[in-house]
């Protein structure tokens, strides 16, 4: 990793780095390769601070489209459920038309903040969607009503909304 790189990394993650956030906005202006790998590392870290400034810097880079798996593995792991809201909010530097299984997981499961913005991606983005992806969308949302209290508020709120979700793609996908 080039020197400037390595500086430039070790600035975003330097805990006594009042503005960090510039560092991480430098690295997305640079946006090679190599600081695309360098971030991906950084965000899969244990430091959840550190992995935040590496979303920014990720969602703010022009060909960032490699990065989108590894941000999805990081806001569906269990232990970042109850903190994964900020990482949501970069996915919006993305481009998220083949995500929609994703979105809908993040809608479904996240906490508050997280599926208020994936209901925001939902209702926003044009998603490429395929038979393939309503059964694979259909499996989680199966998952997700087995799984929640049925008689809670945000149950009848999210069955709502995606029992619409799901008639609108069904018209789309058999024309009409």
């Amino acid at each position: 990793m080039s020197q400037t790189i390595q500086n430039l990394i070790q600035k975003m993650c330097d805990k006594d780095e009042a503005e960090a956030y510039i560092y991480a906005d430098k690295l997305a202006q640079i946006g090679t390769e190599e600081v695309i790998q360098a971030l991906l590392e950084v965000l899969k870290s244990e430091d959840i601070e550190d992995a935040y400034l590496a979303a920014r810097a990720l969602s703010r880079m022009e060909n960032n489209q490699e990065a989108l798996v590894s941000l999805f593995e990081v806001i569906h792991e269990k232990k970042n459920q109850n903190r994964n809201g900020g990482f949501v909010q970069m996915l919006e530097g993305f481009d998220l038309t083949e995500s929609f299984v994703d979105i809908l997981r993040i809608y479904l499961f996240g906490n508050f903040k997280a599926s208020q913005l994936a209901k925001d991606f939902l209702d926003s983005v044009e998603f490429e969607i395929t038979p393939r992806v309503l059964k694979k969308a259909e499996k989680h949302w199966n998952h997700f009503k087995n799984n929640v209290n049925p008689n809670s508020d945000d149950f009848e709120i999210k069955k709502a909304e995606v029992e619409e979700i799901f008639q609108e793609i069904n018209e789309l996908l058999n024309g009409g």
